[in-house]
């Protein structure tokens, strides 16, 4: 069984972050989960879901939003994203991995620079000076160039940056198909074995 951290930082992704969750959900693994203020209004807007005020009152929130009993599940936290002194914000604290999904410009500037705002970055720096598996999931489109550069830097020091680019080579039939791309490569890159990432068999060549 493996620990896991998810982050869910301010831009538009929310569906991912979602898949990803229940899939992380339905295993035996260790769910460590940090949603900024920003993260938290995306969620609002784009879910319809609130997890503002008291953590076991948002704990019940996402119960439902992600349709599993997390109240009852061992080994699920969800942190204060304030809290930069949670077991997560200290290299003493082994962890598997973590995700940063969705990944705002912002976020990624910030862990790219080694400035902490609070625990999620903080617990992106750990993961990359630990050398452990860091994943960034931007979803902004068009990219600046200082965009560009700061996920080169990040890339430069361990991170796996990891657009939600959904590919079609799979006939996707649905949204949630798209998402569930996305979620699976995700996955698959945090070393965490699921089926939703079909992978490629080839094709015979024609000519």
């Amino acid at each position: 069984m493996g620990r896991y951290i998810v982050g869910i930082s301010g831009a538009s992704g929310a569906p991912y972050a979602r898949r990803v969750l229940q899939a992380l959900c339905e295993s035996e693994h260790q769910v460590d989960v940090v949603i900024t203020a920003s993260g938290a209004k995306v969620l609002e807007v784009e879910e319809g879901i609130s997890v503002h005020g008291r953590e076991d009152f948002a704990v019940d929130v996402l119960s439902d939003w992600l349709e599993c009993d997390l109240l009852n599940r061992p080994g699920f936290v969800l942190h204060n994203w304030r809290n930069v002194g949670a077991d997560i914000a200290s290299g003493s604290c082994a962890v598997d991995g973590m995700v940063v999904v969705p990944c705002s410009g912002g976020t990624m500037a910030r862990v790219a620079h080694g400035v902490s705002q609070g625990l999620l970055e903080r617990a992106a720096d750990v993961c990359l000076k630990e050398r452990r598996r860091l994943i960034l999931v931007p979803r902004e489109t068009p990219l600046s160039l200082i965009h560009l550069r700061n996920m080169t830097t990040v890339t430069e020091a361990g991170a796996i940056v990891l657009p939600a680019s959904p590919g079609f080579y799979h006939r996707p039939q649905s949204v949630q198909d798209l998402v569930d791309a996305v979620a699976g490569r995700i996955l698959h890159h945090l070393g965490v074995d699921t089926g939703l990432m079909r992978a490629w068999r080839g094709i015979d060549a024609t000519d």
